[in-house]
């Protein structure tokens, strides 16, 4: 269907004229006319105006030129799954299981590969072929792939083995030997950190993807060390329960 189509009978069936339509996305009826004539598409801003308003995709008012999946999942998405930001606006790049209210759900791909196995798992696929496709799967997808820029699987599993090993080789007093590590996004482990001179920083970016891991500290129960990664350096900290009282241990340069 095209857009002018799609246009159409959006308008016809949430009962507006053109000139209710226009007063609602801020256009002139003219420009609602040529929108339905084929003459002209609306432009980006209107296009969310007028996405908001009828909640669809901006995908499916140019038309579905494109197959949408879920960039954190891989789950095809279509206008009833698709996840939405705080203010309403679709996100057309998550579903709503991944993506709500502008927060994300998943930061640690196990986690979310153990999810999948539960809903996916049947008489067709073992537990184990929808195991298996979800490690090959994911680490393509936007919402995973930026650590994964090193050269396919099996360098994947070299570098994080490297990873582990540069974590292992700090000898930190009271850290556990460091066994794996998972994919872990910047927004659910970037802890801000107190200066001397009383300021606070944050050293990793909220939207990265990050290799990492929290390990319970040898001195007692209540403290835990953090663990991230990424191609350029190594990051430990120490924070008490429910990542209080966070102290920087180790920023280290790769």
């Amino acid at each position: 269907m095209d857009t002018k189509d799609v246009i159409f009978e959006l308008r016809t069936k949430n009962g507006f004229s053109q000139d209710e339509l226009a007063e609602k996305v801020f256009v002139t009826r003219q420009a609602v006319s040529r929108w339905e004539n084929g003459e002209t598409t609306p432009n980006t801003e209107t296009l969310k105006l007028l996405s908001k308003l009828f909640d669809v995709s901006i995908n499916t008012l140019l038309g579905s030129p494109r197959q949408l999946i879920c960039q954190c999942c891989g789950m095809p998405l279509d206008d009833s799954s698709i996840s939405k930001e705080k203010d309403g606006a679709l996100n057309e790049d998550y579903c709503k299981w991944c993506y709500a209210d502008g927060e994300y759900m998943y930061h640690d791909m196990d986690e979310l590969i153990e999810v999948c196995v539960k809903t996916m798992a049947n008489g067709s696929f073992s537990a184990e072929q929808v195991r298996e496709y979800m490690k090959n799967m994911l680490p393509g997808l936007n919402y995973w792939k930026q650590y994964l820029n090193v050269g396919g699987k099996e360098k994947f599993e070299e570098f994080k083995k490297q990873i582990i090993d540069e974590f292992n080789e700090l000898h930190i007093e009271g850290m556990p030997i460091v066994e794996s590590l998972n994919a872990l996004v910047g927004n659910f482990i970037n802890l801000e950190y107190r200066l001397p001179n009383g300021r606070t920083i944050k050293f990793l970016d909220d939207r990265a993807t990050y290799l990492g891991t929290q390990l319970e500290s040898e001195f007692g129960p209540g403290k835990c060390f953090g663990l991230a990664a990424n191609m350029d350096f190594l990051l430990v900290c120490t924070y008490d329960e429910n990542g209080e009282n966070p102290e920087l241990i180790v920023y280290k340069k790769r």
